[in-house]
């Protein structure tokens, strides 16, 4: 019988299990895993505050079967917040998370990754089955996200000169990128913008990735086709769409080692080396907060987030 413990947070009492439970080839184990999200809590709720939370969950641990869920489990606690969202499969139910209590509870049942698509919640139109995710009431982005995926043969560096490229080419039309790991191998780019129709950010971030593409062939590519890849930097813009999510930061990544989604600065991304590691781990991701605070808050939506222009590229 696995051990349960009782704990209180934010006022609210949840039972927690198998805190000794590796969740890592690397022994690291559910316990640790909460403590991270317990620790990074004021970083990283503000940007899964008003956002559809989709899950990376690992029962049986990062080397075991894992999979995505987007309804919100049964037997979720009844203080557990949840938004409808219409799809074309039909109504799901997904949890949203602002408050370190939701981070423990995801944690405790082994979701290990959270992710978030671009929009928020209250700029969404909603209906009898839930928020419409298409159409003219299609939810409003607050970011755009350039994700930039390395082919094989893509190193650090490279992934950091295709970062300053992107980032150069939209800073030329009045936007300004915000880098940060994957927490695997690649780098991802989140502009802040006002509030835009999904399908609108979409179709600029195509344009910017066939731009890239057509501008500098030895560098990116822009189709989906895995075996086009090699040697090349794959921009992502399929992540802008309404129903796609993006890694939210400061999250855990399911791999064979805990690796988190980590904001970074423009020095450090210029500074990657061919042999560099862009993976950091939960106790440096902590320490990084603690020295140099919320990196990703550049990115929370505001009055002064600049509105996206046509994408004349």
């Amino acid at each position: 019988m696995s051990e349960r413990i009782a704990t209180r947070i934010d006022g609210l009492t949840l039972t927690l299990s198998n805190l000794d439970k590796p969740l890592f080839p690397s022994g690291f184990t559910k316990g640790e895993l909460i403590s991270y999200y317990v620790g990074v809590a004021d970083a990283m709720l503000p940007h899964l505050r008003d956002r559809a939370v989709t899950r990376v969950r690992c029962p049986d641990g990062t080397a075991g079967p894992s999979f995505y869920e987007k309804n919100v489990p049964p037997g979720a606690p009844d203080w557990v917040d949840t938004v409808d969202v219409a799809t074309s499969a039909g109504t799901v139910t997904y949890v949203t998370a602002h408050r370190t209590a939701d981070l423990v509870w995801l944690a405790n049942l082994a979701a290990v990754e959270l992710h978030t698509p671009q929009w928020l919640i209250h700029d969404a139109t909603d209906s009898p089955d839930g928020l419409l995710l298409s159409g003219e009431h299609e939810p409003r982005a607050t970011t755009l996200i350039v994700d930039l995926d390395p082919g094989p043969g893509i190193t650090p560096a490279d992934s950091a000169r295709a970062a300053i490229r992107a980032a150069t080419v939209l800073a030329e039309v009045g936007l300004v990128a915000h880098p940060k790991t994957s927490g695997n191998k690649g780098i991802q780019l989140t502009v802040p913008i006002q509030p835009t129709p999904a399908s609108v950010v979409h179709a600029f971030a195509t344009a910017l990735a066939q731009h890239l593409a057509r501008s500098h062939p030895s560098m990116y590519v822009a189709t989906m086709s895995k075996e086009a890849r090699a040697n090349l930097v794959f921009v992502d813009y399929g992540q802008n769409l309404a129903a796609r999510n993006t890694v939210t930061a400061y999250s855990v990544r399911g791999l064979d080692e805990p690796s988190v989604a980590t904001p970074l600065t423009w020095d450090e991304v210029a500074a990657l080396r061919p042999d560099s590691v862009l993976r950091t781990s939960p106790t440096q991701a902590l320490d990084r907060v603690q020295r140099l605070g919320d990196l990703w808050a550049a990115t929370l939506p505001t009055a002064a987030s600049p509105s996206l222009p046509s994408p004349d590229f």
